[in-house]
Order: C-alpha cells, then sequence, then structure tokens
C-alpha cells in the first residue's frame, strides 16, 4: 500500500508529506484548491509524462516521493530483475527540473522513469473521470473482460503461437514473388554468372596481367639494352668486355706482385669484380631469353587485358568486386531455385499453425463465454446496490477472423431502465451512470488484478443522493480487502473515510499556496458541514455532519 506521499513545488504544491491508511482515505477541497495537482503527483511518481510546467513559479524543481509497504510479489520480482533487492520500504522518487531535465529513483538507485511506470502499475491504479471513456469504446470491452476471466496464461499462450503463424505467413510472402519477377530475376543472375564465370576470374590476375602487357609492350626496347650491357661486360669478336678488360688488367698486376707486395690485395679485387661482372652477365642473359617473346602470347596478353578491362567496367567496380558480385549472384540463384521447396515447406507449417491456433482460439473464447455470464450476474449485482435496480448487461460477441486478441469481438450493452432492450452504453449511458458501472467494474475485479492501491479521482461525477451514499459505501467495502484513496466532493462519501485529508488554497500578497492536511473528527465534521452548507455553515449544518459522521461510523 502506499504509505506515505511527499511532495515538493509542485504547482501551487510548496511542501506536502501526507500519510495514507490501509484503508478508505478520503480527499476533499474547494474547486481549484488543488486535488488535481495531487493525482498529477501520484501519476509523476509512477513514471508518467509531465510537462516542465508543472513545476512550482520560482522554483528550479519539483520533487516527488512515495513510500510503499507489503508491496506484492510481482513488484518484487520486479525489483529482482532489475537489480534491486526488496526492503520492508519501498521508495519511488522523481525529479523534475524546471529546464525539462529529471532524474527517477527506486530505493535511492537511478533508473528509467519506464522502469518505476512499469513498477507503479503493479502497485497503484488510477481511474480518473476520462477512464469512463473506455466504456464507451467497445475495441476495449474485450481487456476489461479478459481482466475480469484471469485469462492471462492461455492468452500468452494463443499469442506466442499467433506470432508463429504470422511470422511464417510473412515468410511464404516475401518468398512468393511473382513468377514474372522471380524470372526476370533469375535471368539477370545468370546472365552475370554467365558473363562473368565464363573469364575464370583470379584475384588479382588484372594487376599481373597489366604488369607482364607492360614488360612485353617494351620487349625490343628493353631487349636492345639488356643485350648491350652484356656486350659491354662480356664483349664479342671485335672488342674486349668489362670482365675480359679486368681480367687482363690483373694478370698485368699479377706479374709484379714479387717486386710489389702492396698489388697482391688489388689482384684479388679485380678477380672479385671479374668473377661478379660474369654473374651479372649471366643474369642478364638469362632476363633476355625472357624477352624473346613471341607475337602470340603479346596477343593473348592483350584481349585478356582487354576482356578484364571490360567487366570492371561494365559493373563498376574493380576485381575483387567483380569476383564478389559473382560469388553473390550465385548464391541468390540458389535461393530463388531452393524457393519453391522452402515455400512448400512453410505453407506446411503455416496449416500446421493455423490449426495450432484456431484450436488455442477456440479455448480462448470459451473461456470468455463462461467469463460473460459470471460478469454479467457480477456487474448487475453490483450496479442493483449502487441504484440501479433495473440495470440489465449484456455482454455481445461474435466470431471473426483470428487476431492477436482472438477470434472474439466483443461489446457491453446496457439496459438502464425496465422494459428496454441492451444497447451499446455509448448510446445511452449518462455521467452518472457510467461512473457507477466503471465503480462496479473496479468491484468486481477488486479480487482479481492483486494491485493493492485503487485511487478514484471524482468516481462520484453526475451523482447524488441515494446513489452517492452508495456509492461511498462501495468504496468502503472494496477498502476492506485493499487500500482505496478517493478524491470526492460529495460529502455522503467523504463521511465513509477512514482517513480524511483536506486540500485547501491560501492566497497571500505574492502567491497561492496550498496546504494538505489530515483531519480529526472536529474537522472532518466542519469540513463535510463546508460540503453540505457551502459558506453558510450553521448550527443545523454542522448537527447534520456529525450525524452523518457517526451514523457512517455506526454502519461499520
Amino acid at each position: 500500500m502506499l504509505k506515505e506521499l511527499h511532495i515538493e513545488n509542485l504547482a501551487v504544491i510548496e511542501n506536502a508529506t501526507i500519510s495514507l491508511g490501509p484503508r478508505l482515505n478520503v480527499f476533499t477541497g474547494e474547486t481549484g484548491a488543488g486535488k488535481s495537482i495531487l493525482i498529477g503527483g501520484i501519476n509523476a511518481v509512477l513514471g508518467q509524462r509531465v510537462s516542465r510546467d508543472i513545476v512550482r513559479a520560482g522554483a528550479d524543481r519539483a520533487y516527488i516521493s512515495a513510500v510503499f509497504t507489503d508491496v506484492p510479489k510481482e513488484a518484487e520480482e520486479m525489483l529482482r530483475e532489475i537489480g534491486i533487492e526488496p526492503e520492508d520500504e519501498l521508495i519511488i522518487s522523481r525529479e523534475i527540473s524546471s529546464d525539462g531535465k529529471g532524474a527517477a529513483r527506486i530505493n535511492s538507485r537511478a533508473v528509467s522513469v519506464g522502469a518505476i511506470k512499469e513498477l507503479g502499475g503493479l502497485l497503484i491504479n488510477i481511474h480518473g473521470q476520462h477512464d469512463s471513456q473506455i466504456l464507451l469504446d467497445p475495441l476495449k470491452h474485450l481487456s476489461v473482460l479478459d481482466g475480469f476471466a484471469r485469462d492471462e496464461e492461455v492468452i500468452a499462450d494463443y499469442q506466442s503461437s499467433f506470432r508463429e503463424l504470422q511470422s511464417a505467413a510473412r515468410k511464404i510472402s516475401a518468398l512468393k514473388q511473382s513468377e514474372l519477377q522471380k524470372n526476370q530475376r533469375a535471368a539477370y543472375l545468370r546472365s552475370i554468372i554467365s558473363d562473368i564465370g565464363a573469364l575464370g576470374i583470379s584475384p588479382g590476375e588484372d594487376a599481373a596481367v597489366e604488369e607482364r602487357f607492360r614488360v612485353i609492350d617494351n620487349a625490343v626496347e628493353l631487349s636492345r639494352a639488356v643485350g648491350t650491357a652484356i656486350q659491354y661486360l662480356s664483349g664479342d669478336e671485335e672488342i674486349n668486355g668489362a670482365g675480359a678488360l679486368s681480367a687482363n688488367a690483373e694478370g698485368e698486376l699479377s706479374t709484379a706482385e714479387e717486386l710489389l707486395p702492396e698489388l697482391k690485395p688489388l689482384c684479388e679485387r679485380l678477380n672479385s669484380v671479374g668473377i661478379e661482372l660474369s654473374d651479372i652477365s649471366d643474369e642478364l642473359s638469362r632476363l633476355l631469353d625472357r624477352l624473346d617473346i613471341d607475337d602470340a602470347e603479346y596477343q593473348r596478353l592483350s584481349a585478356r587485358r582487354d576482356e578484364l578491362s571490360r567487366i570492371k567496367r561494365r559493373y563498376n567496380t574493380d576485381i575483387d568486386g567483380v569476383i564478389k558480385l559473382y560469388e553473390d549472384a550465385s548464391a541468390e540463384l540458389g535461393t530463388i531455385e531452393g524457393a519453391e521447396s522452402e515455400i512448400e515447406r512453410l505453407i506446411k507449417q503455416r496449416d500446421e499453425l493455423l490449426a495450432t491456433v484456431t484450436k488455442k482460439a477456440e479455448k480462448l473464447s470459451t473461456i470468455r463465454k463462461d467469463a460473460a455470464q459470471r460478469f454479467k450476474t457480477e456487474v448487475e449485482e453490483q450496479l442493483k446496490f449502487l441504484n440501479m435496480p433495473d440495470v440489465r448487461i449484456e455482454v455481445r460477441t461474435e466470431r471473426g477472423k483470428l487476431t492477436l486478441s482472438g477470434m472474439d469481438r466483443l461489446e457491453f450493452l446496457i439496459s438502464a431502465n425496465r422494459g428496454e432492450e441492451p444497447k451499446p452504453m455509448a448510446r445511452i449511458a449518462s455521467g452518472g451512470e457510467l461512473s457507477r458501472i466503471m465503480l462496479a467494474l473496479k468491484s468486481v475485479l477488486a479480487d482479481r488484478d492483486g494491485i493493492p492501491t485503487l485511487i478514484f479521482d471524482e468516481i462520484d461525477s453526475g451523482v447524488s443522493g441515494r446513489a452517492a451514499q452508495k456509492i461511498g459505501i462501495k468504496l468502503r467495502e472494496i477498502s476492506r480487502k485493499r487500500q482505496v484513496i478517493c478524491v470526492t466532493h460529495l460529502a455522503q462519501i467523504a463521511i465513509m473515510g477512514d482517513d480524511h485529508i483536506l486540500i485547501e488554497k491560501h492566497s497571500g500578497a505574492e502567491r497561492t499556496v496550498t496546504d494538505i492536511r489530515p483531519l480529526d473528527f472536529e474537522g472532518r465534521k466542519y469540513e463535510v458541514a463546508r460540503i453540505l452548507g457551502g459558506d453558510n455553515i450553521t448550527k443545523t449544518v454542522l448537527e447534520d455532519a456529525e450525524e452523518q459522521l457517526r451514523s457512517a461510523a455506526g454502519e461499520e
């Protein structure tokens, strides 16, 4: 339950700490005193979207914190999932800065606003006036009945199979291209495979061909240069080459070694030069042999060079890109050619899933049908107590196509008066009737959703007299099973509270301030008298208020 709420600088609320009881807590106050701001603060700490304009004028930030005790197991499990070990008290806080920034915390640990929103949904259920619009929208009636039926596990199982069915259908659709499209694509891929595959290209081949072609294209000039160099080194019939000359020089010097010993190392160096020159000449001869290329090889290299250049230009990529294009085209063509068997497999899987989903949808429909009768009986019973004695509720169901929610289309119909046929709520229910119907729903759902705190923001809208009194009694009855917080402007409801909190506005010289304070019996008497008689609080009105409070206390 919500044990304490603390608010700082939230609109007209400067600083307030509100302690709440475990049963029926009623909030009252004049129109404009700040009751809606209080609900806004609770919404904020539960992770709902808020505007930075909610920060009190002149303040840098607004701060709201809520202390919870007796947290339900589902909430404790969620806390552990986000790495927070549950304690005796759970504290959720939220800070909203005037510059639009903010922070959220659970037990002082920073978390996302989404985390406190998810957690808050397990702790508090807030019903405001606009929530009655759920009753006017037939699309939301199915979720209301499911909440009553408590068929979450069956729905989750059905939806899991339904999503599998959707996935199989999407895959079939993707594979089932038109025959023309498939044939056109396959023809295009085959042309790529044929065009590139016929060339037998290897990685880096274009660079190797280009290098070899450059050599061949310059073979004549290269041959002349290499041949001349060989001639200079080895000589011919007419001239001595550098090798012979160096050998002659060595021979001349070797005859004088004994006369001049310094010549010996020079002779050795000349011998080394001669060997090196001979090696160079031999290497050049081998190169010259390679340069002796016939015209056929030149033509072959030239043609290959043109082929590789053409294929790169055609596909606007380098040789590695051409090879990848060939590989990708081959893989895709294999997928297209294998699509038929894959489609057949998926169709079989889809048909099996369709049978499974249909069976599960029928099971869900049976559960809903059984729940609808109980729902009708229990809601009618609650509404009769809430001063709608002749009400009739009908749950109209139709079978439709399979959707994520099942195959059922459902709408609540109502007849508020004897002798009238039930009709859609949007056509005949008044504001006061909608409030009571919603309260009846909350009452029958009270033992089913497990949420420990219910908040009703002016559930009494559009009702008065005996109906208002019955609403008060019903709220007290619900509060015996879980904590109830109710914002009201009716005395019939205010007197039923176990704890009564007053919200009042004070206008000073410079600004307006809202105070929130608990009332003792005397305070409650004057507040109920104010609700009953306005500003004209007479002795008679006070006596009436006291009598109503004591009477309500005696009804327990």
